[in-house]
């Protein structure tokens, strides 16, 4: 499958048609499973792209989430959306495809972390142009896709899910199992590390254009 650029999804909101095809998933009935299937598994997988950086994981995230979601869909009441429950499966799919890899000790996101809103105080360089006039769009959402992926695994997902996949702040929280307080730290503090990555690259980017590069 092929890896989409990250972009803003907009949200799917359940529909008297869906809910239907639900009740109809959970009586047994496969192909209204399949259905729901084609409505979501390309926003799946590029969500679990993001996530775990690699293709092969995010096919094989598919397929455990949506086998997973079939056998429990009993456990789906309908309190909230479909996909904010799909997503909390497929998000722990994932998460364990990089526990699996030991490459990273903070995946889980269980891990301790301030959750208050305190301001954090960091000192960040102003860009002396704005950098679309710079770089053309393709390379800023490059630029942008590749400080993402250097998030830590807490961070990114938050990002993901509340500012690519565009799911409200109560909806993050539900789908990671986490408080409001959790997610708007968290997500706080990825926007916080993005702008600083991507204010060293910037500046890094314009020294070279200028010949200052070390």
């Amino acid at each position: 499958m092929e890896h989409e650029p990250i972009v803003a999804a907009g949200a799917f909101e359940t529909t008297s048609a869906e809910s239907a095809l639900v009740e109809r998933a959970r009586r047994g009935d496969v192909a209204a499973f399949s259905s729901l299937i084609t409505t979501y598994e390309r926003r799946v997988y590029r969500m679990a792209r993001q996530i775990t950086q690699n293709d092969e994981d995010a096919e094989d995230v598919i397929q455990e989430t949506f086998l997973k979601a079939f056998e429990h869909i009993d456990s789906f009441q309908g309190q909230s959306k479909f996909y904010t429950w799909l997503t909390r499966i497929a998000v722990n799919e994932s998460l364990m495809k990089l526990r699996k890899r030991k490459s990273d000790r903070t995946v889980s996101l269980d891990d301790n972390i301030e959750t208050d809103e305190e301001p954090i105080v960091r000192e960040i360089a102003v860009w002396d142009d704005t950098p679309e006039l710079k770089y053309s769009q393709e390379e800023i959402r490059q630029i942008l896709a590749k400080a993402v992926e250097g998030l830590k695994p807490i961070f990114r997902t938050v990002f993901i899910l509340r500012d690519v996949e565009e799911l409200s702040t109560e909806e993050t929280a539900e789908a990671l199992g986490l408080s409001i307080a959790a997610v708007k730290s968290r997500l706080l503090r990825a926007r916080l590390q993005l702008r600083e990555k991507l204010t060293r690259i910037f500046k890094r980017k314009g020294d070279q254009i200028l010949g200052y590069a070390k």
